[in-house]
């Protein structure tokens, strides 16, 4: 497991060896440990706007150790699999724009208001807790039911912004977003949180919807 301190301390050194400035945007764990919804990860999970970017920082991430490890270990036959480098039993997990299957979209990058910097070189940019959420119901992991049920339990919860942001992956193409996480709140209702009724209701309506339109389509 990574702790706060090391995760910060892996940071810093990976900064000092970049050789031009870019910014991130943690997600996932490492984005709870920053706002301090957890206090250790198994991978420090990263998204990178641009290939030369994550080129960079990774050239920099093996400067320190790190090997190359192939995500079909991890992430089997899942598309858009992280690049991932590892050190024993640590192990870095950088996304490009795509997070399995969830667009990191303009509107999340948005969301991300807090930052980090270290050094020169390094801008972090931590998720929204929203998006964190949304992100989180793409995998049926009990340690992801868990996360969310942790966020929710912490903070006031809009539920019209994830509800929004599942409306904008359909656009941009993921168009299982909100049945997705229909399910997955539904689980996280299921474990004692409590979801309200009219957030399951406009899902519902969403995937009805979609389905209608389907139709439509094939009787064209």
């Amino acid at each position: 497991m990574i702790s706060i301190e090391r995760q910060q301390k892996l940071l810093l050194n990976v900064s000092r060896r970049l050789k031009k400035s870019i910014t991130v945007y943690a997600i996932g764990g490492t984005a709870m440990m920053f706002l301090g919804f957890k206090e250790a990860t198994l991978d420090i999970d990263l998204v990178f706007e641009k290939e030369e970017d994550r080129t960079v920082f990774k050239e920099a991430v093996k400067d320190i150790g790190y090997h190359e490890l192939d995500s079909i270990e991890i992430y089997g036959a899942k598309r858009n699999q992280p690049l991932m480098l590892r050190l024993d039993d640590e192990r870095f997990d950088l996304f490009l724009v795509n997070v399995i299957d969830f667009i990191f979209s303009k509107q999340m990058m948005k969301r991300a208001e807090k930052t980090h910097q270290f050094n020169n070189n390094l801008i972090l940019k931590v998720a929204d807790p929203h998006d964190i959420i949304l992100m989180k119901c793409a995998t049926d992991r009990m340690k992801d039911i868990d996360d969310a049920r942790n966020i929710i339990k912490e903070i006031d919860i809009d539920f019209k912004v994830i509800i929004e942001e599942a409306r904008n992956q359909i656009e941009l193409g993921r168009q299982s977003a909100a049945f997705e996480l229909g399910e997955f709140l539904e689980n996280l209702k299921k474990t004692g949180v409590k979801i309200p009724q009219k957030v399951l209701d406009e899902l519902f309506k969403i995937v009805k919807k979609q389905a209608e339109e389907k139709v439509g389509k094939k009787a064209i």
